[in-house]
């Protein structure tokens, strides 16, 4: 079930919205019960997964906080190789072993990993606790961040968790009013951009030099608009219910260097790498080669996260070598040039992210430097790919969604400055809500849903 289609709309939110007024009192247990029914939606074959590995952490958790010494420590490792076995199987068998599952990929496996593992080394390190099963199921399959982020802690969601509470007036005004924002990025920016990308990234493509750059451009930007309107969507759908999720998402085309860059993207699963890999790989201690060792390492299976293949891995290594780079001669992050320079970085390393294989990857790098012509897009009277052509008229688009990603506040940024809740406020979030309505011929995925 997509958060941008019909049943998700008019279907799935009011009967959850309506049953957690009403049975509020067991609060807890009926957004548990509504988050499976929304994980069973996409593919009933993987909610027994789901449930297996809940179950299995849960019994994990209370085992490594029951335990001292040797043993807690074999609990932990035992616990984090399942997990990992889980994840491997389905993720990378075929491209590390050439193994098929037979299956697809279970979505948001990734996702409820990584916020199981962070629960288990908590647990290990005193940190964490959870003595009930309901609010553990929920923490972890909670439907606003279960398929695509963001990873949660189990210690900063727990508290918010709790029966009884009715439904809030603000609320339910704030967080309608950024789930239509988000809903807004997605449907109006994101999906209208897509025809100026999927022809690119296709694979075969010598591209030239204006079909490169408008291409990767436009994916850029359907990227940003596409993850950070997931991420309003969630959190203003979790606001609905009184909980605040993390946000995960902060202008991160505005970076002035790398590190600040991943310090505004996907925040909170820098925040697992950092704390849950990079710091025990031995993090900055031990000298400059070790820290460039584990800033590479953490980099590069950051990108096998996202991905079973070597793009992936090229993409992550791209960003481990930007951020050594960036430790070597010195952020610059107050010179003129810091901005634009680390923008060109993000953007050159989108290309294998996206890219099919590794080959088709280096022709869009070639069009970019102009080693395949410097003809005009086809959009634009040359002999380009007609990829661009389709989306010629979404150039304005593009134009106006560049200069909103790099100069315009976030959804945050306004609301801390407009929120009003006034009447004349609800009748813009219905008017936004209303023109993606009009909008949503066929839902698409969100772009991360695939990692």
């Amino acid at each position: 079930m997509l958060f941008n289609s019909f049943a998700f709309l008019f279907l799935f939110l009011p009967l959850v919205l309506a049953g957690y007024q009403l049975f509020r009192r067991r609060g807890v247990a009926w957004l548990g019960i509504c988050s499976l029914i929304f994980y069973a939606w996409w593919d009933w074959r993987f909610l027994p997964l789901l449930l297996l590995s809940i179950c299995a952490n849960y019994g994990a958790g209370r085992a490594i906080c029951g335990l001292a010494g040797q043993p807690r420590d074999a609990a932990l490792w035992a616990a984090l190789a399942l997990n990992l076995c889980a994840l491997g199987w389905f993720k990378y068998a075929a491209f590390l072993f050439g193994v098929s599952t037979g299956l697809a990929l279970p979505i948001g496996i990734s996702f409820f990993t990584f916020t199981q593992v962070a629960f288990l080394v908590d647990c290990w390190r005193g940190k964490a606790r959870e003595p009930r099963f309901a609010p553990y199921l929920l923490f972890v399959s909670y439907f606003p961040h279960l398929v695509a982020g963001p990873v949660l802690h189990h210690a900063e969601m727990m508290p918010q968790f709790r029966n009884g509470r009715p439904l809030q007036a603000e609320d339910l005004a704030f967080g309608l009013t950024v789930f239509a924002l988000g809903l807004a990025k997605k449907v109006l920016v994101a999906d209208n951009l897509a025809p100026m990308v999927t022809p690119l990234f296709a694979g075969g493509v010598a591209p030239q030099m204006m079909d490169a750059w408008i291409g990767t451009l436009a994916y850029s930007m359907q990227l940003y608009f596409d993850f950070s309107g997931y991420s309003d969507m969630a959190i203003g759908l979790s606001r609905l219910f009184g909980v605040r999720l993390p946000e995960n998402f902060d202008s991160p085309y505005k970076a002035r260097n790398i590190s600040d860059f991943w310090r505004r993207w996907h925040m909170t699963l820098s925040r697992f790498l950092r704390d849950y890999l990079y710091i025990p790989l031995g993090g900055n201690r031990g000298g400059t080669w070790k820290r460039w060792r584990n800033l590479m390492v953490t980099m590069v299976l950051g990108g096998a996260w996202h991905g079973a293949g070597w793009p992936f891995i090229a993409w992550g290594g791209l960003h481990g070598l930007f951020l050594v780079l960036q430790q070597r001669f010195g952020g610059g992050k107050e010179a003129w040039w810091a901005w634009p320079l680390t923008f060109i970085a993000v953007l050159l390393a989108w290309v294998p992210f996206r890219a099919p294989d590794i080959a088709s990857a280096l022709q869009i790098w070639s069009g970019i430097a102009g080693l395949n012509g410097l003809g005009l897009p086809h959009a634009l009277g040359g002999p380009g790919l007609q990829c661009i052509a389709a989306g010629g008229g979404a150039m304005p688009l593009l134009a106006a969604a560049c200069l909103s990603a790099w100069f315009a506040p976030n959804t945050r940024e306004m609301l801390q400055r407009h929120w009003t809740g006034s009447l004349p406020h609800a009748g813009a979030v219905a008017a936004l809500l209303l023109a993606c309505v009009f909008s949503m011929n066929r839902p698409t995925e969100f772009l991360y849903f695939q990692f």
